[in-house]
Parts: structure tokens; C-alpha cells; sequence
């Protein structure tokens, strides 16, 4: 089986590798030039566990292949992914779309016989249906099918969530787009994934709820931490009490400064105007909209106030700045706009992430000195701040950490460290939804 994946970011690279280790042939085409360029020459472009091995077992195996040539690369394919970049559109929120019809018309000018035209990226309810007239205005007179099979694949453990997933979406009408799909997808029967078909209108709005459900979940324990710190209990411990029901479950419930990314602030902003337009506003996902975007924003005040008020003079050290671990992804990481508060308010910013420096560096205000490790950045810092919760972080002995600072200020974000052992090392401890120690 041969299939194209147009576009070779995060979703497509990811997606063309994995069905490729099933064993289908996949041509991905990138347009970048220096992307290409790097990706023939087995260097990724993006931060991702186990991908890059399993880019180069399958490019030795002659199963992947990257190229700028669409029309080659559609030629005898049975199905073309569309995995291009949906960015938010400026000024109204709206998914960008202008990538996902410019390929959908390539692909529609350049396809020779019937194929599967399937959408992998992240696209507004309705979109299916206008790449089928756009497809029909380009070439009345093709054979083809569209589909809309969206990616559930979190950053830092994509290949285990495309190659052992929860489920798999298919959008499909046709009997032939289901059987193409249901082929490809096959080696995934051994492991009794359940496939899940539906229209298409019902797949496109899957991810969408999705994202925005599990974007909720986040946002009301960090409303719970709050909570928390007010009344003196432990939000930890209030996530355990309702995480093990059933009906709720234990994930998503850790506390932090807001959430970040490629899916859930677009999706959940996406979301919020599709259901304004459709009549049928959500407004919890308004709300989580607004508090997210606040909370990112608060979490400076925070350290200022555990500063004693101000931070002038001062120097910060602060460890991770993509929004998760795992990745070097700094989209709307919270990392942003925590630095560029508290270098506007004065103070010195040491930083250091395991794979997100170099990404950060045009994102983050000038003067930010990037460190080699957390206790480089820790040197002689008058406070810490821990923003994304990367493992090595953990593992810092508190009384090294402490011996490495000047000050005393820890503010961990993140919470993961033991409030008892860093107070204890003589930490001035400020945790999430916790009580002071």
C-alpha cells in the first residue's frame, strides 16, 4: 500500500513514520526547503523521543522517503494526508485554512486515478465538505473520496499514541474510503484498537471536543489549586480524591501555570468561535479560554510576591521553558510571558530547558543568559522558578540546589518537588494549591 503525507511538521513526520513501520509505502512532502533538506538528511526538525530512529529504520527499509515533488509523491498513492499547519488566524481566532486548500488544490491538480483525500490536520466542522467542492471545481471529472482522520498524538509521546492509541477517528461516507482506511490501519486489529467511524462533520468535531474536554479538566483543578491555597487543603490530594472516580478520572489533574501548545489554546479558541457562529456558544470553553490566557499571565505576580514584592536587581533562575517536557515546543509554553514580566520588572533571568533553548531564544526578551544545566542557571540566583517539570529537574538534590543559590525563593510551578525536603534543605517553598512550608 502506498500513501502521500503532505507536509512534513510534527503531525505529518510523525503520522508518515509510524505507518510506514506497518509497513505502508509513504512519500512525505515537504515544501521547506532547509526542512527537507535536514529531514534527507536524517536530522529532525522537531524534538520527539524514538523519532529519529525510527525515521532512519525506515528510510533504510525503503518504506519512507522525502520529497518536494507532489506530484510524484501522489502518483499511484491510494490515500493523500493533508497535514499542513491550521495556525490561529490573527484578529478573530479562527483556524487557518489557507495551507490545508492550497494543498488540497495541488493534490487535486496533480492526482492521476482515484484516491483517498484525508484530512490528518486539525480543521473547522465543515471543511471535509469544501475541500470536496474545491476538489470538484479543480478537476470535475476526478475519482476520489474525502476523509477526515484526526491525530490524538501528545507531544513527548506521539509514536506510543499513534502506534498503541485509545482510539482511532475515521470520518468517512464511501464504502471505498472506509475500506482503504480500514487496510491501513490494520495492524492496529492485533491490539484490538477500537476504529471509530462517523461523517465526517462528527470526526472534525471530535478532536475539537476532545482538546477543549481534557483543556477543561486542566483548568478547574488549577481553579481548585486557588481554592486551595485559600482554605489550607492540598490540591494533590483533592485531585487523588476525585480523580479515582471512575466517572472522572486521574488524568489532567495536575495543577500548574496554565496550559500550553500546539492543540489546546488553538483548539479551544478555534472551538469557541465555531460554536459562536453555529449559533450554539460554549461557554465553558469561553471560560476556559479566559482563565487560561489569565492564569499564564498571573504566574509572574507570583514569583514577585514570593520575591517580596519586587525584582528588581534581582537574579531568577528559571528551569524549563517549553510548555511541556518532552518537547522543544515553546508555543504559548507559559515560559513567555512569565520571563518577559520579570525581566520588564528588572530582574536577571538565568535559564536553562533540555531541548527548548534554541527555539526559545527569538521568543524570550534580549538579555536572557541560557545556561548548561540547572545548576548553571541556579548559580548565584537570588530565587528559582520551576515552569516545566522536566525529570532531571526532580532529581536535583535539594541541598546542592540550595548551595548552588544565593537566595533562598524556590517557586515551583510545577510542584515537583517534596514541600517538607526543600524546606528542610532551607527553602523558602511557594508550591500550586498548596500550603506555605
Amino acid at each position: 500500500m502506498r500513501i502521500a503525507m503532505i507536509g512534513g511538521g510534527y503531525v505529518g513526520l510523525v503520522s508518515g513514520a509510524c505507518f510506514a513501520e506497518f509497513g505502508v509505502e509513504v512519500a512525505v512532502v515537504e515544501a521547506d526547503a532547509a526542512k527537507l533538506a535536514a529531514l534527507r538528511a536524517g536530522r529532525m526538525p522537531i524534538y520527539e523521543p524514538g523519532l529519529e530512529q525510527l525515521v532512519a529504520d525506515n528510510v533504510a527499509a525503503g518504506r519512507l522517503s522525502f520529497g518536494d515533488d507532489l506530484a510524484a509523491a501522489v502518483a499511484e498513492a491510494e490515500a493523500v494526508f493533508i497535514a499542513v499547519g491550521t495556525p490561529t488566524r490573527r484578529g478573530d481566532g479562527h483556524a487557518d485554512l489557507s495551507y490545508v486548500y492550497a494543498a488540497v488544490e495541488q493534490v487535486a491538480r496533480a492526482l492521476r486515478g482515484p484516491a483517498v483525500i484525508v484530512t490528518k490536520s486539525t480543521v473547522p466542522v465543515g471543511t471535509g465538505r469544501r475541500i470536496a467542492e474545491l476538489v470538484r471545481q479543480v478537476r470535475p471529472e476526478l475519482d476520489f473520496d474525502v476523509a477526515s482522520n484526526p491525530e490524538f498524538l501528545r507531544e513527548g509521546n506521539a509514536i506510543g499514541d499513534f502506534m498503541r492509541p485509545d482510539r482511532v477517528v475515521i470520518g468517512c461516507e464511501s464504502p471505498r474510503a472506509q475500506e482503504v482506511l480500514r487496510r491501513l490501519y490494520r495492524p492496529l486489529n492485533l491490539i484490538e484498537v477500537p476504529i471509530v467511524f462517523t461523517a465526517i462533520e462528527t470526526a472534525e468535531l471530535i478532536k475539537y471536543a476532545a482538546n477543549a474536554f481534557l483543556a477543561m479538566k486542566v483548568t478547574f483543578i488549577n481553579e481548585m489549586a486557588d481554592l486551595c491555597e485559600r482554605v489550607g487543603a492540598d490540591v494533590h490530594d483533592v485531585a487523588r480524591g476525585i480523580g479515582l472516580d471512575g466517572r472522572i478520572g486521574r488524568k489532567f489533574l495536575h495543577p500548574g501555570p496554565g496550559f500550553g501548545g500546539s492543540c489546546f489554546p488553538k483548539d479551544t479558541l478555534a472551538l469557541m468561535r465555531i460554536a459562536q457562529e453555529a449559533g450554539a456558544p460554549s461557554r465553558l470553553v469561553e471560560a476556559v479560554v479566559a482563565v487560561n490566557d489569565a492564569r499564564k499571565a498571573g504566574m509572574a505576580a507570583r514569583i514577585v510576591a514570593a520575591c517580596g514584592g519586587s525584582v528588581r536587581g534581582r537574579t531568577v533562575a528559571v528551569l524549563g521553558l517549553t510548555f511541556k517536557p518532552e518537547t522543544d515546543d515553546m508555543r504559548d509554553s507559559p515560559a513567555l510571558p512569565i520571563v518577559a514580566r520579570l525581566v520588564e520588572d528588572g530582574a536577571q533571568v538565568r535559564a536553562f530547558d533540555p531541548a527548548g533553548m534554541e527555539q526559545a531564544r527569538p521568543l524570550l526578551p534580549h538579555g536572557v543568559t541560557y545556561c548548561h544545566d540547572a545548576l548553571d542557571a541556579a548559580a548565584g540566583a537570588d530565587a528559582l522558578v520551576v515552569v516545566t517539570e522536566w525529570n532531571e529537574f526532580r532529581a536535583l538534590a535539594p541541598a546542592r540546589l540550595r548551595t548552588a543559590m544565593r537566595g533562598s525563593v524556590l517557586v515551583d510551578l510545577r510542584n515537583v518537588y517534596d514541600p517538607v525536603a526543600m524546606t528542610q534543605a532551607g527553602f523558602s517553598y511557594h508550591a500550586i494549591g498548596r500550603a506555605r512550608t
